[in-house]
């Protein structure tokens, strides 16, 4: 198999480099002379992930389609912390994307199966007020183009960015409960009323019947305690003064020929 980079990355002060190569090694070296200093053994699939620390010169992440993440001492040539990305039920998920946070005391990770992985120090409970699944129901809902080829939701015949903000459901279609759906943006100070999803029966391309969550009821945004949208009340002003202008110009606009000019109607 011939040799081919897959992912290069500096380490914090520049001194070493750190190459991943598709026969699944992870190769440092000195980025002044070009020696290799090196070999990180530990992946058994290509590495797409590689991140340095954002203040410790000796720290690199890996992650790869291998489900593996590690945290090296590149100095040293030595793995510190392994975590292996296994799924119950559906194998390994393959990992994606890693980012540090700016402190260096957290990093997220991203795989194949939509998972968002959190690692650090402390406790999770910042966390745990979040289900493990959350999706929005409008997520894989079919879109079309209208006669201007404009898009719109399908369902709804509406523009996507027009549509009132969706629902949170698990990955099943199943709606979250209420204290979840003010996590959204624009549900925030939304009566419990509004908080509940329309639901009904939908066919899938199987042919099963599922209940899932099919309409969106819209905030009346002129009931007592709720705060207008800003948005809302800029379209309304403005269509109001284009209302004003088109009523002005029919008002000004001459009703029959003026000074002997212009083609007189028709009985």
């Amino acid at each position: 198999m011939k040799p081919k980079v897959t992912m290069i990355a500096w380490n914090q002060n520049d001194n070493y480099v750190v190459t991943a190569v598709n026969n699944h090694l992870l190769k440092v070296w000195n980025s002044s002379t070009g020696q290799l200093l090196h070999d990180l053994v530990g992946h058994a699939d290509e590495v797409f992930v590689l991140e340095t620390h954002p203040f410790d010169c000796r720290i690199m992440l890996s992650a790869g389609h291998d489900g593996n993440i590690f945290i090296w001492d590149i100095t040293k040539g030595t793995k510190t912390k392994h975590y292996f990305n296994m799924i119950e039920g559906q194998g390994h998920g393959a990992v994606f994307d890693c980012k540090f946070s700016p402190d260096g005391q957290h990093f997220a990770c991203t795989d194949s199966h939509g998972h968002l992985l959190i690692f650090g120090f402390g406790c999770s409970r910042p966390y745990e007020k979040i289900p493990d699944q959350m999706f929005f129901h409008t997520d894989y809902r079919p879109l079309i183009r209208d006669s201007n080829n404009y898009v719109l939701d399908e369902q709804t015949q509406q523009a996507p960015h027009l549509m009132p903000p969706p629902f949170l459901v698990d990955v099943d279609g199943n709606p979250h409960p209420t204290k979840y759906q003010r996590l959204v943006p624009g549900r925030e100070n939304c009566a419990d009323e509004h908080l509940i999803p329309q639901l009904g029966y939908v066919a899938t391309s199987d042919g099963e019947v599922v209940e899932q969550v099919i309409g969106q009821q819209t905030v009346d945004q002129e009931e007592p305690g709720l705060e207008p949208s800003i948005l809302d009340g800029m379209i309304r002003q403005l269509q109001l003064e284009q209302d004003q202008r088109t009523g002005a110009d029919q008002e000004s606009a001459p009703s029959g020929p003026q000074n002997g000019e212009g083609t007189p109607r028709r009985g």
